[in-house]
């Protein structure tokens, strides 16, 4: 059995200001879930957030965004 890793990425919008966050989406459509962790903390704890979840933080972040 093979276990699916996560890919993670920052995003583009990121200034490299150290004040990041990772998220690892490959996972989303398999598990359900998207991990979330600190960019400066790799090997940190990660936060597996429901897909669902983090589509509706991405919506809050956008619309508070505007």
């Amino acid at each position: 059995m093979t276990t699916e890793a996560p890919q993670w990425f920052t995003s583009s919008y990121s200034s490299n200001g150290g004040a990041c966050i990772e998220v690892a989406t490959n996972l989303a459509a398999t598990r359900g879930l998207v991990p979330v962790r600190d960019t400066k903390n790799p090997n940190g704890p990660a936060l597996s957030l429901t897909a669902h979840a983090w589509s509706d933080f991405v919506t809050l972040a956008k619309d508070a965004h505007v």
